[in-house]
Parts: C-alpha cells; structure tokens; sequence
C-alpha cells in the first residue's frame, strides 16, 4: 500500500503535483497550495503519485509504502 503525504507548510503551490496526478491532488483556491484528494491511492496511480512527488520543487509531499 502506498499512502501520500503532504507537508502543506512547505508547498511553494507551482501545482506540479496537479499536473502529474490529478487525481490524487488539487490546490486550494484561494493559497495555491495543494492538498490530496486521495492519500492511498490505487496501484494504477502509483507512477504519476512517483512522478508528482519526484516534481515537487520544494519536496513537500511524502510517499510511505507499506
């Protein structure tokens, strides 16, 4: 199982993650900053959720398997 973290303190909201995954991240109206639609993700998403987190300028989000 892949669960997906975010640090929202450090998002610097460049929406990469969006872009990568849009369907296990979104951004905030009003900040930018990003938040997770979806913290366990199915295995079909995996490799965009890898993409999104290896994107991530300010390497806020965090990827945990077990």
């Amino acid at each position: 199982m892949l669960t997906v973290e975010l640090d929202e303190s450090r998002c610097a909201a460049t929406g990469q993650c969006v872009l990568a995954a849009p369907d296990v991240f979104d951004q905030r109206d009003d900040d930018g900053v990003a938040v997770v639609l979806d913290d366990a993700p199915g295995r079909e998403r995996h490799g965009a959720v890898r993409t999104a987190a290896a994107a991530c300028p300010a390497a806020a989000i965090r990827l945990v398997e077990s």
